[in-house]
């Protein structure tokens, strides 16, 4: 039997289509594939797209990507079964992401060898399926510690885009929770009952490390500045279009 799809909060679309309008993310015709890890996140995102796809006037076809790292600790497979569920075009990539960076990934970091083995692969699923966007679920809160961490450790001003071409230039990437608040979509994955897929993979969730850290440190400044996201968001917009992502 098909799952009717749970509507998300009010505010949650509006953010995200807000974002959706002003970088021009969807456009008529667009076949998007959503990069589903199974977090609350991309869960979120995923019933955002499903019900824009449903009420929008732009029409465009929606489909998501699992990657399985072939972590001992990461179990998506459940996702399989809901995807069918909702009726969502639905493809599992699984690759040895984790031993492959235990050999090749060099001087860079476990976690950034891993994203962009990731990300290839998503784009291959997309390239293969016929998919010429690509939809990934970081919202301000991501946008934000990459932020400050690029300008603190790497003495750069950088973030995620928004809305950006790929180097090979035949996939869009597009963020449409760029507005939203981690605490926004963690309320609605409870509220709604999302089944959540954790995600413990060792090397990226060993705590302290810098995403960690910087994430308690905005906490503490938004305790007393409750402006602070916005602010940093005022400060981001020249970034969301102009520069090279760091994640």
């Amino acid at each position: 039997m098909k799952t009717i799809p749970i509507k998300p909060p009010r505010t949650l679309l509006s953010l995200a289509g807000k974002a959706i309008a002003d970088y021009a993310m969807i456009r008529p015709g667009d076949r998007v594939m959503l990069g589903l890890s199974g977090g609350k996140d991309s869960l979120s995102l995923l019933h955002v797209l499903l019900h824009l796809k449903a009420k929008s006037p732009v029409k465009f076809e929606l489909a998501a990507a699992t990657v399985d790292p072939q972590s001992p600790e990461y179990h998506p497979q459940p996702l399989k079964t809901f995807m069918a569920k909702l009726g969502v075009p639905y493809f599992y990539e699984s690759y040895p992401v984790l031993e492959l960076a235990k050999q090749k990934m060099g001087k860079d970091s476990f976690c950034a060898f891993c994203s962009r083995m990731r990300r290839g692969m998503l784009y291959g699923a997309a390239r293969r399926e016929g998919y010429n966007v690509l939809a990934l679920a970081q919202h301000l809160d991501d946008l934000a510690e990459t932020f400050m961490m690029s300008a603190m450790f790497g003495g750069k001003l950088r973030t995620m885009r928004a809305h950006y071409v790929n180097d090979e230039g035949d996939i869009r990437v597009i963020r449409p929770f760029i507005y939203v608040r981690e605490r926004q979509t963690a309320a609605f994955a409870k509220s709604a009952g999302l089944p959540v897929i954790a995600e413990n993979c060792p090397a990226c969730f060993a705590m302290p490390m810098q995403r960690w850290q910087m994430k308690q440190k905005l906490a503490q400044f938004e305790a007393a500045n409750n402006k602070i996201f916005a602010n940093l968001l005022t400060a981001m917009r020249p970034l969301l279009v102009e520069y090279q992502e760091n994640d």
